[in-house]
């Protein structure tokens, strides 16, 4: 009788602990899966403590471009929670192998400088040029992402002075609580500016870019995840909230279409970013693609000398980004990567004496600081983060987005698990990685015997081209003239010059 009592209170004592433990998960704000799956979550911070174990396992899906290496994202949640980063033993990764880049240090490195740089988006004809930070946060949708998903990447960027792009799916309330400032995308469906037939409307586009938070607007032509496609929303899914954002009927399927209404040629394209920075009044505007040809890139920069003025920015996005659900096919075989990309775009305005006006940023699995000065040197102005800024506001790569299931409230609009999601913890954090990576990346470059951005060359970053050869990007590939495509192409350029046409769109020809 004694021992069965003993095992009643053994039992009690269990089970008043894992009571207690569960009320404490359910009351505490900084662990967003604690909160949405209390004493069960504690088994995903076991596993952390086995990193060593399974590190090469995501280090090699990391190579395949799947969800970040284990160290990658070590690095995005340490820095969101303000832990030191340094460790010993040096690297696992293998320096050694083909492909394998690094930056290039200088023998006399520099002191970094006590506050990061910025760069001044804004052309000859923009009258309300923006400073932008040297890393923002990515265009990701309302509706994508959950309302507290919004207003802690918000928050964080108020907190932190950078960019946050709304993505394409409009400027919703929960984009404007915390005075962040604003990129604001529109795209093919034009939501938030948009005609009951789905046109574009100038008067509604007029009066959201002209709110003080929105300091750019930005044109989608297309997204790494899925170049060429349009997205879905069930009407399932389109609730009053996202109605109102977007501008569409209440629980009707919610359409963007493959392409855009407003334009079908280079001409008409850089005709209508003109009209948007003067319908928002003077501010920045530009587009962001992920590159499919160089023709059409061409096409582009002759549509910008024919029409007389030009975009005030161009986001490079790059096939291997992307946050949200998308066809595998087009995931893997569709545009190009964000280096080639990239340094497309640079070359092409810098050969066709256009660079100087037209900043450019870049976006496509940036997480680190060494991620960002390495778009530094091929061509990129400042550069975006979408996957790292989810992983710091919580995000823990469950990669359920599109099943509305996600376990830490990020890509859900469930609001039972959007509720698990702190605003306040979460903005923190993502200010803090932000000014981290941000801050690594100034010593970074300090450590090249480089003062500003603007000194970084090709020539800094190189790769393993074999097992007894590494070379530089500036020997690698070919870097244009300031306006040598106007004077004299050369070969490898000639044939695509020109194709080119500020008339039509060349694609693959």
């Amino acid at each position: 009788m004694a021992l069965r009592n003993a095992g009643r209170w053994g039992v009690g004592a269990v089970g008043a602990g894992v009571a207690a433990l569960a009320t404490w998960d359910l009351l505490q704000k900084k662990h967003t899966i604690l909160r949405r799956y209390p004493v069960v979550g504690h088994l995903r911070y076991l596993m952390e403590d086995i990193r060593p174990e399974l590190q090469q396992y995501f280090i090699e899906r990391d190579w395949d471009g799947r969800p970040y290496s284990r160290d990658t994202r070590a690095l995005i949640y340490e820095r969101a929670k303000g832990v030191d980063e340094e460790k010993p033993y040096g690297t696992e990764l293998d320096v050694n192998r083909i492909g394998h880049e690094h930056l290039v240090h200088s023998t006399t490195p520099l002191e970094a400088p006590d506050e990061p740089s910025r760069v001044m988006v804004g052309g000859p004809d923009c009258s309300r040029p923006y400073s932008m930070a040297l890393l923002n946060v990515s265009a990701m949708s309302f509706g994508a992402l959950s309302a507290n998903a919004i207003r802690a990447l918000n928050k964080g960027a108020a907190l932190g002075g950078f960019a946050h792009d709304t993505g394409e799916g409009g400027l919703s309330p929960y984009h404007l609580e915390h005075g962040g400032d604003i990129v604001w995308e529109i795209g093919t469906g034009y939501f938030g500016a948009r005609t009951d037939d789905g046109d574009f409307d100038p008067e509604m586009f007029r009066e959201t870019a002209s709110k003080d938070q929105v300091k750019t607007v930005s044109l989608k032509l297309s997204q790494g995840a899925k170049p060429g496609v349009g997205g879905v929303l069930p009407g399932a899914k389109v609730t009053q909230e996202i109605a109102d954002t977007r501008r569409v009927p209440v629980g009707v399927k919610c359409v963007s279409p493959p392409s855009h209404k407003v334009f079908s040629t280079p001409t008409e394209l850089i005709e209508f970013v003109a009209r948007m920075r003067e319908l928002a009044g003077g501010k920045p505007a530009g587009f962001k693609l992920c590159v499919g040809s160089r023709v059409d890139v061409l096409a582009i920069c002759k549509a910008i000398t024919e029409v007389g003025t030009a975009p005030d920015f161009i986001i490079v996005d790059g096939s291997e980004g992307g946050t949200g659900a998308a066809p595998l096919e087009f995931e893997d075989h569709v545009g190009m990567s964000l280096t080639e990309g990239l340094m497309t775009v640079h070359n092409a305005l810098v050969g066709a004496g256009l660079r100087d006006t037209i900043r450019i940023g870049a976006s496509g699995k940036v997480a680190g600081a060494g991620d960002l000065v390495k778009r530094l040197t091929q061509g990129a102005d400042y550069t975006n983060a979408a996957r790292a800024m989810m992983m710091a506001a919580g995000c823990i790569q469950a990669q359920r987005c599109h099943t509305d299931k996600c376990p830490s409230g990020v890509a859900t609009q469930n609001a039972r698990r959007a509720r698990a999601l702190d605003v306040e913890d979460k903005s923190e954090r993502v200010h803090r990685y932000q000014r981290a990576t941000v801050d690594e990346a100034m010593r970074l470059m300090a450590a090249m015997g480089v003062r500003d951005p603007a000194e970084l060359t090709p020539a800094h970053l190189r790769r393993n081209e074999s097992t007894t050869e590494t070379r530089s990007y500036a020997e690698i590939y070919e870097w244009l003239a300031p306006g040598e495509l106007l004077d004299q192409p050369p070969s490898t350029w000639a044939r695509d010059w020109a194709l080119a046409s500020p008339d039509h769109f060349g694609g693959a020809r």
